[in-house]
């Protein structure tokens, strides 16, 4: 019977940890997988940034400076340029973007910034 419990407690262990987002540290690792996050989110039909601007009839190309921290959290977005679209579009998928979690931690105290275009 101990045994049986020793298992369930290492398997519940060993499938918590499996479920853990991987850690990244490099500048050009972070820029990359970021990069390709955001890719992902603005691709149909299952995007959550591509679903997001289907459903406010976003249009437009949004270009943001990005800081990302601790757990894959954004914490900053900037604007850096607008193309089409409206200050209020422009304003939503700002603050779409700053609520994404990304699928990886960065460092503990330390921040990433990278810039990157969404296209409507």
């Amino acid at each position: 019977m101990k045994k049986l419990i020793l298992l369930s407690v290492l398997f519940a262990w060993l499938a918590g940890y499996a479920q853990k987002k991987p850690l990244i540290e490099t500048k050009e690792e972070v820029t990359k997988r970021a990069t390709e996050f955001f890719k992902a989110s603005m691709t149909g039909p299952e995007g959550e940034l591509y679903l997001f601007g289907k459903k406010n009839n976003i249009e437009g190309t949004y270009e943001f400076k990005i800081t990302l921290g601790d757990r894959g959290k954004v914490v900053s977005v900037f604007v850096l340029n607008r193309e089409g679209g409206t200050i209020k579009m422009q304003n939503m998928v700002k603050d779409a973007v700053k609520e994404t979690r990304l699928d990886f931690k960065l460092p503990k105290n330390k921040s990433y910034s990278l810039q990157y275009k969404f296209k409507f």
